[in-house]
């Protein structure tokens, strides 16, 4: 049997997932449910959109719970510990400048469980992330991109 993958997080972002995966159980389930009791009240369930569309959300959901299930199984939590501060590792927060004038940009290197751009936290598999990990303050790294190669200096670690 082929082994899992490993999800790293930090603990934070597990509870984060553990408090999801709860809601989702135990509110947003019964929401779709009662959801799919009321379209079933509609008739004809062949020709029946909130049926549809009660079905659908009821499978996102069902499937999320089971992806959640298999993170938080297959976690494996970044302790600060581990955290080299003279080099980018997971859980690291870096601060680094577009070359040659581009603005400063932090992100925080967060396994693909707990990335979310909009919060500054991007995956471990990322492109940026992974031409950042191992490396110091002041280094120059050359990043490929889907929109191009762009060069970038290490300003701080966190």
């Amino acid at each position: 049997m082929a082994a899992e993958k490993e999800f790293p997080m930090t603990q934070a972002g597990k509870e984060k997932l553990e408090q999801e995966l709860e809601y989702l159980k135990t509110v947003k389930r019964k929401e779709v449910v009662e959801r799919i009791k009321i379209a079933r009240s509609f008739g004809d369930l062949s020709e029946n959109s909130e049926y549809d569309s009660a079905k659908e959300e009821q499978a996102f959901v069902e499937g999320r719970i089971t992806t959640i299930e298999n993170m938080i199984r297959n976690a494996k939590i970044i302790a600060e510990g581990e955290l080299a501060g003279d080099s980018v590792t997971l859980g690291s927060s870096v601060t680094f400048v577009e070359l040659p004038d581009g603005e400063e940009e932090t992100y925080i290197i967060v396994g693909s469980a707990e990335a979310d751009p909009f919060e500054g936290k991007i995956s471990n598999d990322s492109p940026i992330a992974k031409s950042l990990l191992g490396r110091k303050v002041g280094e120059e790294v050359t990043v490929q991109t889907p929109g191009g190669e762009m060069t970038v200096k290490i300003v701080s670690i966190k």
